[in-house]
């Protein structure tokens, strides 16, 4: 049985770690404001590209361009994998590495593992990926804490040039998507070829027909790795704010549990302290009952 001392010095290791992870919760939310705003700024502006890019392939289709070349036969895949460079996130990188492996077991299953290229954004990922036997083709660990734009767009020009080269057939990007503090969704999305939706739309039968210049085809051709570079950053964003979110509600969680334990701790120590005192008073009443049979 644990010693009122043990027992004690238990209840301040305990307080100590309540200590840490409110600490902690505190910092992930004033970074998850900031993280918030970023996400939320960059959004409409892949939206409207994409918007733009759609309108422009509904009348010119794939316009030659060969980001929208949907190959007959493909043999070589690459798997972006987006994780946090950091733990104490609850179940955040876990999610995001099974949805990577249930992707290559399942969907990509029929390839090799040579054929597979594996980039690692993000420590966590690096380090399960690393220690198994895939072909890690990028790895990019600690860029989240100061993350730029000029990452994503050096990351995709560098993918896109051996999309362009043949060295990748088709490119896919798994990552945490930003909902809200308390909910993260795991998501996969095919980068290259780029997905368009080649259908016009049409709001209340109305059709506007835009003026661009210079020519369309010019204008795809230009928007078209503007469009990438867009997703990857819009990728990266959401990954980082669901980071802080996944962290801020693990903190939480972790500093109730504290508290929780404290309590029962100190019922504990209390219970101990109690039977302890009633001991010793038991013994002086038995030790002064002997005195007076003695006497």
């Amino acid at each position: 049985m644990a010693t009122l001392r043990d027992i004690k010095r238990r209840i301040t290791g305990v307080k100590n770690t309540q200590q840490i992870t409110k600490a902690m919760k505190m910092v992930a939310a004033a970074r998850l404001r900031r993280a918030q705003e970023n996400i939320i700024n960059a959004r409409p502006y892949s939206r409207k590209l994409q918007d733009v890019l759609g309108n422009l392939l509904s009348i010119e289709g794939s316009a030659g361009n060969p980001l929208l070349e949907q190959r007959d036969i493909i043999q070589n895949v690459a798997v972006i994998v987006i994780t946090s460079d950091r733990g104490l996130c609850g179940g955040f990188n876990m999610n995001a590495i099974r949805e990577t492996e249930e992707l290559m077991n399942t969907e990509l299953s029929q390839f090799k593992g040579d054929n597979i290229a594996l980039y690692c954004v993000g420590k966590k990922g690096l380090d399960h990926f690393s220690k198994r036997s895939y072909n890690l083709a990028g790895k990019h660990p600690g860029i989240f804490s100061d993350l730029k734009y000029d990452f994503a767009s050096t990351l995709m020009n560098e993918i896109t040039r051996k999309f362009l080269d043949r060295e990748f057939d088709k490119v896919i990007v798994v990552y945490n998507e930003f909902k809200s503090v308390v909910q993260q969704k795991v998501v996969r999305k095919q980068l290259l070829p780029i997905l368009t939706d080649h259908e016009k739309k049409e709001d209340q039968n109305i059709n506007i027909e835009y003026i661009y210049e210079p020519d369309k085809i010019s204008i795809i051709n230009a928007l078209l790795p503007r469009h990438l570079n867009a997703l990857m950053w819009t990728a990266l964003l959401d990954s980082y704010a669901a980071e802080l979110g996944a962290r801020m509600t693990a903190m939480d969680m972790a500093t109730e549990n504290a508290k929780e334990l404290i309590r029962t701790l100190q019922i504990t120590y209390n219970k101990e302290r109690q039977a302890s005192i009633t001991s010793e008073i038991l013994e002086i009443v038995s030790g002064a009952n002997a005195l007076k049979k003695g006497n």
